[in-house]
């Protein structure tokens, strides 16, 4: 039945909720980065190193600069000063690739720009980028798959700031896996993989005199606001970023790339709008990667199952450049109980372009890895892989001697194998049939940080009975204008019909970056605090207004419940709707702002804060033509309080069909002789497709999280990723017999 002032709406948050910013996407209303157009506007293409290593000695522009519609090629000589940007306290002013684009001649990867052609259309733009002609001196790119750790000093710089080499310990590892009973020693391969969102990264930069506003497709605008600022010398105030929608990022959005200063420095030298979008195949090239990991995992243990040594040591490929780092040893430390513990990394310079965060970065690789081993170690004992985790479940964080504010891995097992009858798993290899096809069924746990960035909204409630929500962070296509109006509308019972939603400009208050699965659990507290906040100011207004029927009352007094102001002792029998006071006192409306801290970082945690989860994988295997399908999927996961289910499945639905890419089909190769990404189109890297989607089961435990904030949310848009592909391989060695331990997974390897 309808609301009305006397029936307050049921709480927002813990319903599947519809999008609230899908009519605008389905209507085509929703304007992503590249579909802004201003009087005037110019269109850049980069020109594109054809080598992986060398230097330019000689750039030919001149045929270029004759083409009619031709306003300018930029090159090192002529684009302008491009500052470097030092990384800031917290997770800010972060930049991979911090070398300005054309502040040397040196060619460290292919496809690194080297030249800019501006003209009035973008095919006019791309036939100038394609007549500028480049000579190199060229030397032999180096991008061997074998990787072998460079020699670092104990204690190495990445992107946010020192990392050791050795990253954790605890007893000694190595004396007690050489006397452990039973061993299991191996390594896994994960190869680079590249992002490919369907929205290509894009940037539109306008100057109006020392202002620069950029329209970007940005998982961070405030950040990339914080960037361009240090870039280009100007104040922060001076520096506008605006990302409306994305379409998906997977983290290859999360920074700025060297296209973004490339185009706010052609329009500040010509005085025009310009915009710049990156083509399909340099996304394989300029804006990120997956790293290439290779990791040796050594497991000790008891004839029982208990482990009694983990080694985890992982080397990753990244570029000459940068300093990134993937984490793979990250959840290694707290995973599983052991006594005695070592994880170590390092590092192989490759002539590729900068490796960057990819959805459920280092802990996707690093899980794929150590799940496989206990997978392994379980068929090595002959113990059913999900007992001997069980086994070994922690009691509290043994990296740090602290206990977890929440953990129900248990919990997810038990369910996971109850819906996905496990009971009826026939260990042995080739024994479970259906359908005249092989059955494979494995199974993996899964894990993911759960921590906070610091955040700021506002809330407004105006006198048409309608309310405003703002916060600079940004949706990437993960649902943030539902969770922002859903958290607006639980605090003020406002229908969420009548809420407002502002985000993705800086202009706002700051807001958090759509990235480590944080936004949502930052954002609650600070939407929350806004709220009462509006709240609070609204009951002074009531008891101070001529005529108003809380006149001369205490604020004290009052309550606010479903949009209603009442006296408490009263009850809301007589409750006075917000607007009608608005209206009463002469007001267009009321504001609130909160703030709510970051706890990523914290040096001295009291708890340990992590989503956990697990996965049973079936595929089907027809050996006659050597075709295999991942056939079904259960994911149990516990993240908290779940605020919008729908979403949240839909998030867990979109990780598990991206692990079955990982896990079977995708893959970067780049050309041995000039370093370039051979199969840079969605042709050649192969991608799951609907095609591929089995039937994916998604439940969700309810353990909220009050340590992480008020509503005990915890975020889930990567843990569905991780331990995924582990599980879908263990399904194969159950059906075939194969153990493949490089990814993915291929035809050729299953033809023994």
């Amino acid at each position: 039945m309808p609301t009305t002032p006397e029936t307050p709406i049921a709480s927002p948050v813990g319903r599947d909720t519809p999008r609230v910013d899908g009519p605008r996407k389905v209507s085509g209303m929703a304007q992503y980065t590249a579909d802004f157009h201003f009087p005037g506007m110019l269109y850049a293409v980069p020109v594109e190193a054809t080598i992986a290593n060398g230097r330019v000695v000689k750039l030919d522009t001149a045929a270029a600069e004759k083409m009619p519609g031709v306003r300018a090629i930029f090159h090192r000589e002529n684009i302008g000063k491009i500052f470097r940007s030092v990384l800031e306290s917290g997770f800010e002013s972060v930049c991979e690739e911090r070398r300005p684009p054309f502040e040397d001649d040196v060619i460290r990867y292919y496809g690194q720009y080297i030249a800019l052609a501006v003209a009035d259309t973008f095919e006019t733009a791309k036939a100038a980028a394609d007549a500028v002609r480049a000579t190199y001196v060229k030397d032999k790119p180096n991008v061997e798959n074998e990787l072998k750790a460079e020699d670092e000093p104990n204690v190495v710089a990445t992107t946010f700031g020192p990392y050791e080499r050795l990253e954790s310990q605890r007893g000694d590892a190595q004396g007690a896996f050489a006397s452990a009973p039973v061993k299991l020693d191996q390594t896994y391969v994960t190869p680079a993989e590249t992002h490919n969102p369907l929205e290509l990264h894009a940037t539109t930069a306008i100057w109006d005199g020392s202002t620069l506003t950029m329209y970007e497709s940005s998982q961070g605008v405030v950040n990339q606001q914080g960037v361009l600022a240090q870039m280009f010398g100007l104040p922060k105030e001076n520096v506008r970023v605006i990302t409306k929608f994305v379409g998906s990022g997977f983290g290859s959005k999360l920074w700025p790339w060297t296209q973004c200063p490339l185009a706010a420095a052609a329009s500040r030298q010509l005085g025009k709008p310009v915009k710049l979008v990156v083509s399909r195949k340099m996304m394989f090239q300029s804006v990120g990667h997956r790293a290439r990991t290779q990791q040796r995992v050594r497991l000790g243990a008891t004839p029982e199952g208990k482990l009694v040594s983990l080694q985890h040591d992982y080397v990753y490929h990244r570029s000459m450049l940068e300093t990134h780092h993937e984490d793979c040893g990250e959840a290694t430390p707290f995973q599983y109980s052991v006594p005695n513990l070592r994880v170590t990394f390092g590092r192989a310079r490759r002539n590729v372009g900068a490796t960057t965060d990819m959805r459920g970065p280092g802990r996707t690789p690093g899980l794929y890895a150590l799940e496989s081993a206990m997978n392994e170690l379980a068929d090595q004992l002959k113990i059913d892989p999900v007992k001997l985790r069980v086994l070994n479940e922690p009691k509290i964080d043994e990296s740090l001697g602290i206990p977890f504010s929440s953990r129900h891995m248990l919990e997810c097992f038990e369910l996971g194998a109850e819906k996905f009858g496990w009971s009826r798993r026939s260990p042995e290899v080739g024994s479970m049939k259906r359908d005249g096809l092989t059955l494979g069924w494995g199974t993996a746990g899964c894990s993911w940080v759960a921590a906070r960035f610091s955040a700021a909204a506002s809330v407004q409630l105006r006198d048409d009975g309608t309310a405003r929500v703002a916060c600079a962070t940004q949706d990437i296509g993960t649902g943030m204008y539902t969770i922002l109006a859903q958290l607006a509308s639980q605090k003020t019972g406002v229908p969420l019909a009548k809420i407002e939603v502002a985000l993705g400009d800086t202009m706002l208050p700051e807001g958090p970056l759509s990235g480590g699965s944080m936004a949502t659990a930052s954002v609650v507290n600070a939407v929350f605090a806004a709220a009462d906040n509006a709240i609070a100011s609204l009951l002074t207004i009531a008891t101070t207004t001529p005529g108003s029927p809380f006149e001369n009352r205490p604020p004290t007094d009052l309550a606010f419940e479903g949009g209603r102001v009442f006296v408490k002792a009263d009850g809301a029998a007589k409750a006075v709707p917000f607007d009608s006071l608005l209206r009463r006192a002469d007001l267009r409306l009321v504001t609130g702002n909160g703030k709510s801290e970051a706890t990523i970082g914290n040096p001295k945690p009291k708890y340990s804060t992590h989503s956990w989860g697990c996965h049973f994988v079936e595929v089907t295997w027809q050996p006659e033509i050597a075709r295999l399908r991942v056939s079904r999927v259960v994911t149990v996961i516990d993240a908290g309080r779940i605020i919008n289910p729908l979403a949240g499945r839909n998030q867990i639905e979109g990780a598990v069909v991206m692990g079955i890419g990982m896990a079977l089909l995708e893959h970067t190769t780049y050309d041995p002789e000039n370093g370039a990404p051979i199969n840079s189109n969605l042709a050649d890297y192969v991608v799951a497709v609907n095609a591929d989607v089995p039937p994916i089961d998604v439940h969700f435990l309810d353990f909220p999280d009050k340590e992480l904030n008020e509503l005990g949310a915890r975020g889930i848009g990567e843990i569905g990723l991780t331990g995924i592909a582990a599980a879908i391989t263990a399904a194969v060695h159950h059906a075939t017999g194969v153990r493949v331990r490089e990814l993915p997974v291929k035809i050729e390897n299953l033809l023994v």
